[in-house]
């Protein structure tokens, strides 16, 4: 599979997550319409927000900037193997 590189279909396809997101919430509420349910929906989505910069951004400009992450499994993969702590520790013998 190749990069998607259109700048029109990658607009296309993060407004088609925001739709399907906004859906999924709309459906839920729907089933469920309490403020307990709508609170429990917002925390999850910000966690999740959080949990994804948090593996991209955070992880590779200050953990290990060496290594740049192609999905989701990727990063379970790269905590998986154990490459952060071989890293970090190629990084602090060469330092010495």
């Amino acid at each position: 599979m190749t990069d998607l590189k259109s700048p029109a279909a990658i607009y296309l396809k993060g407004f088609l997550f925001l739709f399907t997101g906004f859906v999924a919430v709309g459906l839920v509420l729907l089933e469920a319409p309490t403020l307990k349910v709508a609170a429990l929906l917002a925390i999850a989505v910000w966690s999740f927000c959080r949990c994804y910069y948090f593996a991209f951004y955070v992880i590779e400009h200050y953990v290990d900037p060496s290594y740049k992450f192609a999905g989701l499994g990727s990063f379970v993969m790269y905590l998986l193997r154990g490459q952060r702590a071989a890293r970090t520790s190629e990084s602090i013998e060469q330092s010495r």
